[in-house]
């Protein structure tokens, strides 16, 4: 196995037999994505996949909850922490063309290589997933929510499609991804597994324990039968046309910046953040 890099905003661990475990170690941010984090978790993932003593990764965070999204704060640029992945190139140009590239590379990049990658991988969400937290969840293979998870995609409200890996309509049917994207209002737990986006619900004090069950249990089969069971499935999405449907919208994703920076010289429509963060603050009163 490769050596273990020195993580800032993640953990690994091994808890068990053939199990990996990368843990979101920004609490006090609710886990918000900065470019950092994202390499981490690429970084590890990596490591998984090369140990051949593991069979199963699970995905956690610490905290209230999962992510909030991206770190919109976060003023680090592609290549300042470590040589691009993918190659897209184009980082350094200034304007849409720029951003486009970032986005290619920690978003949709990442989001579709994660999906992709050989060993089974499961989610524990706990609290709020919020956008960019829904792309640290939908490119892997299970979902296991605590009875207090709440999934959302409020960015509609910035004059954007939705997040940038964009399998809205896959994960919740046609009808419900239009409804969460127009109006912003969170899917719950429950609410979700009765759509087929989350596996299980179980209460958060048992999300931990039985998120590791199952990856025991999952763990115990023949990696090349986990391997080739997954790859089955996933080529079944693709015989459907994912890929193409995401890399479409991801299109129109690139045209809503472009449209922001025309008229509002910035990358998403001004008046949305407040409008978001007015009806978060509704929804805690509620």
């Amino acid at each position: 196995m490769r050596d273990m890099p020195a993580f800032e905003d993640i953990r690994y661990d091994r808890p068990a037999e053939r199990v990996a475990r990368i843990t979101l170690a920004r609490p006090e941010k609710h886990n918000a994505q900065g470019l950092r984090m994202l390499y981490e978790i690429n970084d590890a993932l990596d490591i998984a996949m090369d140990d051949d003593e593991v069979n199963v990764v699970i995905v956690a965070s610490e905290g209230k909850n999962f992510s909030s999204g991206h770190d919109l704060s976060d003023r680090v640029r592609i290549g300042d922490l470590r040589p691009p992945v993918l190659g897209f190139g184009g980082y350094r140009h200034s304007g849409p063309q720029g951003h486009m590239s970032r986005e290619q590379e920690v978003y949709l990049g990442f989001c579709w290589r994660w999906r992709n990658l050989p060993k089974p991988i499961i989610v524990a969400v706990q609290g709020k997933a919020i956008a960019g937290g829904l792309m640290l969840i939908w490119p892997f293979d299970l979902i296991i929510a605590a009875d207090d998870a709440e999934f959302s995609d409020p960015v509609v409200a910035f004059g954007m499609n939705g997040h940038e890996f964009f399998v809205h309509a896959f994960e919740l049917g046609h009808r419900k991804a239009k409804q969460l994207l127009f109006t912003g209002e969170p899917i719950g737990a429950a609410e979700a597994k009765t759509l087929g986006m989350v596996n299980e619900v179980v209460p958060r004090a048992e999300l931990e324990s039985y998120t590791l069950k199952m990856a025991e249990k999952i763990a115990s089969r023949p990696a090349i039968g986990l391997k080739t069971a997954k790859m089955s499935v996933n080529q079944s999405m693709d015989a459907q046309g994912m890929w193409n449907a995401i890399q479409s919208a991801f299109n129109l994703h690139q045209f809503g910046h472009a449209n922001n920076f025309a008229m509002f010289g910035q990358l998403v429509d001004p008046e949305g953040l407040d409008i978001i963060k007015r009806e978060a603050r509704a929804s805690r009163k509620d």
